[in-house]
């Protein structure tokens, strides 16, 4: 289906006339009401981006923090998450990182009246562990705090609402869980955090289309009313990259993300019981509501993980090595003779 879409988009390509004004608003219209119903949120205020770097950096370089402020991370988070923020320690903000696993407790111990901004992932990719959302973030708006959290790798394998959720900022990526190709992402900001912005930003098609400019009395302006498109990624007519990640997006949501998460959990069941039968060490939570669909594991001999990781990849078994671990992924795409085939080549090894 995604691949019909790309291909669909390059013939716009090839016979330029096909590439209508209309088709400039309804790819990233269509995209954007996608990503609304995927996340529970109103339609506007979603920010359509290439990246999750891309909503980090926005909201690092946006929003008006000053000397002395807080802002705190986790020790080994992912890079992403981590270095917009370390660009601002040149400005005088104070950056901090805790430990993980970051619990209520233990964030409560460290926050501080400078405390300004806490950003972590909701799904981490290194120990596979999943934060709770709703714990966490009820600690910070009691008190105030911005809540940013990256959901690269949970949003499409659980279902968020984030109009209930006690965050402030969600972002992520299209080319993991969501299926889209590399180069795609969202950012979607709750308004009162979004209005206190402070960034010049004002790319022309989110302000006027195309046909205005066939106008005579077609002179510039800024806008006010763009909710979340106001700070939209340059050139949002992304024909080769949104026209196939919608369709991905619009397949995941007619099977439902409830269901989607219902299948991954039977899928990770499969593999972490065959794991633990061929004595693999599994470091990621086994059971529980920390769980996530990344299953991380080591061979009992470390210094092997590479060469099994090798191979898993001869029997076309795709994993990543991750830190030293071994790092599966199974998703809407695999069925459990998938998990059978990757446990046999374990077996082997």
């Amino acid at each position: 289906m995604s691949a019909d879409a790309a291909h669909e988009a390059i013939g716009w390509k090839t016979a330029p006339y096909h590439m209508t004004s209309d088709k400039f608003a309804e790819v990233p219209r269509r995209l954007r009401r996608a990503l609304a119903t995927l996340l529970g949120a109103p339609i506007d205020e979603i920010t359509l981006a290439n990246s999750a770097s891309y909503g980090l950096h926005l909201l690092a370089n946006g929003l008006p923090l000053a000397a002395d402020d807080e802002v705190l991370l986790v020790r080994g988070d992912f890079p992403s998450v981590v270095l917009p923020w370390l660009g601002l320690e040149k400005k005088g903000v104070v950056i901090r990182q805790l430990e993980s696993p970051l619990s209520p407790e233990s964030l409560s111990e460290h926050l501080t009246e400078k405390t300004r901004v806490v950003c972590t992932t909701w799904v981490h990719s290194f120990t596979g562990e999943a934060i709770d959302l709703e714990a966490i973030g009820s600690v910070l708006r009691e008190r105030g705090i911005h809540f940013i959290v990256n959901g690269a790798q949970a949003v499409g394998a659980r279902p968020i609402d984030v109009s209930r959720a006690p965050i402030d900022a969600l972002i992520g990526v299209g080319f993991k869980w969501l299926c889209g190709p590399y180069g795609t992402g969202y950012c979607w900001m709750r308004p009162e955090l979004r209005d206190k912005l402070e960034l010049n930003q004002t790319y022309w098609l989110s302000m006027q289309t195309a046909d205005d400019l066939g106008r005579q009395e077609s002179l510039p302006s800024i806008r006010e009313d763009l909710g979340g498109a106001r700070y939209d990624i340059f050139g949002t007519a992304n024909f080769f990259n949104f026209v196939p990640w919608t369709a991905s997006l619009e397949y995941l949501l007619a099977q439902g993300i409830d269901n989607v998460a219902a299948h991954d959990a039977a899928l990770v069941d499969r593999l972490i019981d065959g794991l633990t039968s061929l004595g693999f060490v599994v470091s990621s939570p086994e059971t529980g509501p920390s769980r996530s669909t990344l299953v991380l594991a080591s061979h009992a001999e470390r210094e092997r993980n590479p060469a099994i990781q090798a191979a898993l990849k001869q029997a076309d078994v795709e994993i990543a090595l991750r830190r030293g671990n071994l790092r599966f992924s199974p998703h809407l795409y695999n069925v459990s003779d998938d998990i059978d085939r990757a446990l046999d080549v374990l077996k082997a090894v």
